[in-house]
């Protein structure tokens, strides 16, 4: 089927199931299909801002926008709150959807490259908003209406957004620095061909953009089903900052991890459910315990940074 006839199909089921107009059913990912992998170094047709600054998230999160803060000229309306976790290639949603009610003090961001899968993501986060709206009871019968006032924060669903983006290039145009407190990197491509390694998501300058972007204490979660690619990461991670006179690293790995199935019995209990929705939750884990594969985790700690020469 060519993309232009997938595109019309695709349109005429969101608007008969009031998908991104009213109430709506969740979306299909039958209408929403795309090849499994992109080029990250392509010129997509992105937008992005110049600065973090400059980034209006409140068409993102509009339970969370600062309302009452006065407008000013080309500054976007601020949030209550910043966005503190993301989900870098979050594919159709699962992890986003399992965590929100896991961590509805947070915002949390996924990032996806592919055309389709995000549009599916944002259908999926907007029917599910839509199925959770408060509802109001008529004083004329027992009918009870979804409320027409703003949903308030602690609303389901109302602290998940996604975005079109290629965080390979513009991840720090959307998070200030030490902003995050969690950065998800859920079974990413391996590109196992040597001249593909560039294409990675964990490398020697992303392991720099990463730090850049985390809070000291925050942390990066890795899965994969790929041992070389797991071992490849690890690698990385456990180097970064060595060459910068950091004697340690700018990062060290939480040991020990839970095994899986044991996450909730863990001493932590927020890293053991985070673990625990890695794990099951996305769509890849689920593939990956339906044909009985192994999966590889490895959690990443930031470090404070390093004294300056001649300090303390």
């Amino acid at each position: 089927m060519t993309n232009s006839k997938k595109r019309q199909k695709r349109e005429e089921y969101r608007s008969s199931h009031g998908v991104g107009d009213g109430p709506a059913e969740l979306p299909k990912k039958r209408f929403y299909r795309q090849r499994a992998h992109a080029n990250p170094f392509s010129d997509h047709a992105l937008t992005y801002p110049s600065s973090p600054a400059l980034m209006d998230w409140s068409s993102h999160y509009p339970s969370f926008a600062n309302n009452e803060a006065a407008e000013e000229e080309g500054v976007p309306k601020p949030l209550k709150k910043e966005v503190t976790v993301a989900d870098i290639g979050c594919g159709f949603g699962g992890l986003l959807v399992a965590l929100s009610p896991l961590l509805p003090d947070r915002l949390i961001l996924g990032l996806e490259i592919r055309t389709q899968v995000t549009s599916y993501v944002h259908d999926r986060i907007y029917a599910l908003r839509q199925q959770h709206l408060p509802q109001i009871e008529s004083k004329t019968s027992d009918v009870h209406f979804p409320s027409t006032a703003p949903p308030p924060p602690t609303a389901l669903y109302q602290n998940i957004s996604v975005l079109r983006a290629n965080t390979m290039k513009f991840l720090p145009n959307f998070f200030p620095r030490a902003s995050l407190e969690h950065i998800f990197l859920c079974f990413p491509d391996p590109h196992f061909k040597a001249r593909k390694h560039k294409a990675r998501i964990v490398s020697e300058t992303l392991c720099a953009e990463y730090a850049y972007v985390l809070k000291p204490g925050g942390m990066v979660w890795t899965i994969t089903d790929v041992e070389e690619l797991a071992g490849w990461m690890r690698t990385r991670f456990e180097e970064f900052g060595k060459r910068g006179g950091v004697e340690e690293g700018l990062f060290e790995q939480v040991r020990p991890l839970p095994e899986e199935g044991k996450e909730e019995d863990w001493g932590d209990k927020e890293v053991g459910t985070i673990l625990r929705c890695m794990r099951e939750e996305t769509e890849e884990g689920k593939k990956v315990s339906r044909n009985d594969g192994k999966k590889f985790v490895s959690v990443w700690r930031r470090r404070e940074d390093p004294p300056w020469p001649g300090e303390g």
